[in-house]
């Protein structure tokens, strides 16, 4: 992932009033991340328990997601739509996003199921079981982890463009 300022970090909210990028609660380690080994960067605000921020790189650009946890907990244990994770070693929440621009300001939105501490990182490097003789245990873990960059890319991708 692209190296960022706090000043850069702040400006790439596409979905965030000027306010909101203001308050925003840096990472406790922003100062210390090794920016070449994170996939993207994903944090829970310290003052706002309901909020999340995610910023992912999108040709070449750092672009950041506000995002609202629900107050309702899902009924059942779901699944995190972007590490796909079926071990479940951590709590999954609903969260969403406003659109960027002119929709989000009409109040259009959209939503999906993550990790709540956003440990999909994590998830994804964790070794896959052996499913079968001759099973590439490493291929697998690699392909969990482009899945995951795919999905968290294609969720900005929606945030920001609307598709």
């Amino acid at each position: 992932m692209l190296p960022l300022t706090e000043n850069d970090l702040r400006s790439s909210f596409i979905n965030a009033s000027v306010r909101e990028r203001r308050n925003l609660a840096v990472p406790d380690n922003f100062g210390n991340l090794a920016w070449d080994d994170l996939d993207f960067l994903a944090w829970r605000d310290r003052k706002y328990a309901n909020l999340g921020y995610v910023i992912a790189e999108l040709d070449g650009v750092a672009v950041g997601i506000l995002l609202r946890e629900a107050d309702r907990k899902p009924n059942r244990r779901p699944q995190c739509s972007w590490c796909e994770d079926v071990t479940l070693p951590n709590d999954v929440v609903f969260f969403s996003a406003k659109r960027a621009g002119d929709a989000g300001r009409n109040g259009n939105t959209v939503g999906t199921l993550i990790c709540s501490a956003f440990e999909c990182p994590a998830n994804a490097r964790r070794r896959p079981q052996t499913a079968y003789v001759g099973f590439d245990v490493e291929a697998a873990r690699r392909q969990r982890i482009e899945t995951l960059l795919q999905h968290v890319r294609g969720f900005v991708r929606e945030v920001r463009d609307g598709d």
